[in-house]
């Protein structure tokens, strides 16, 4: 019996991954977060199989399930939004069931900050411009945020910003940051990324808090910021520059 966690992806049922849609339709107990993860992609499950929405459930309960599961012998396949790496609660389950001794396996899904980058029709680092990418959110009610990782620290380094969980607090974001990128620094808010209602936001810091008050939206909406995001005049990559000499082209092919 093992727990696979899945990355179910930004929420565009399609963005999927083989493997993530195979294990999927292999476990017969599938627990998943019903508030971000499409009923399009629960329906890969096997018929008969015990579907859990975990969006009501504490940590005790989930753990509840993957015992049951375990002394049933079956499979679970466990979803969550986005990629597990970044803000998906996955390092609780794992530490309990590494105390369990159940054996579990992650595999990976497209980020919301992908998604995002893929709506606005951006890359994130352009050479010279920015190089670095930070994915960040801003204190909420149930964690605070590292002494040495607030918005003041990041934004320092001038990189692409992605905040995310931070929507509610778009107006103490842009105050924070502006200081650092400058008012006409790009902005931008993607709603509800690669799902059916999403919605795109482009504007700067000094405009783009009054363009969500416009349109208001909830939690899930991720708020990036940098100058990569408005630059057209920046240097073409050495990747495709004829006179770099790289490992799979010589000098001028």
């Amino acid at each position: 019996m093992t727990v696979h966690f899945i990355g179910a992806g930004p929420g565009a049922p399609d963005l999927l991954t083989l493997r993530g849609r195979d294990l999927i339709a292999a476990c017969p107990v599938c627990l998943y977060a019903g508030s971000l993860v499409p009923k399009e992609i629960i329906a890969h499950a096997p018929p008969g199989a015990r579907v859990v929405d975990t969006a009501p459930m504490t940590l005790d309960g989930i753990v509840a399930e993957f015992k049951a599961a375990h002394a049933a012998g079956h499979d679970v396949a466990r979803l969550h939004s986005g990629d597990l790496s970044v803000y998906s609660a996955l390092g609780e389950q794992t530490r309990a069931l590494r105390d369990l001794g159940i054996p579990y396996t992650i595999t990976p899904g497209v980020p919301a900050f992908a998604a995002a980058a893929a709506a606005l029709g951006r890359e994130l680092t352009l050479p010279e411009v920015s190089q670095t990418l930070i994915l960040t959110r801003t204190e909420g009610r149930a964690s605070a945020m590292p002494a040495n990782e607030t918005l003041e620290v990041l934004g320092a380094s001038g990189a692409t910003l992605a905040v995310h969980l931070s929507i509610h607090a778009i107006d103490r974001v842009v105050e924070r940051l502006t200081p650092l990128y400058g008012p006409g620094c790009p902005a931008a808010v993607v709603y509800r990324a690669s799902w059916p209602e999403q919605r795109v936001l482009e504007g700067t810091l000094a405009n783009i808090a009054a363009r969500v008050a416009e349109s208001p939206m909830e939690r899930t909406a991720l708020i990036l910021v940098g100058p990569a995001l408005g630059s057209e005049d920046f240097r073409c990559s050495a990747l495709y520059d004829g006179s770099h000499v790289r490992r799979y082209r010589g000098l001028g092919e």
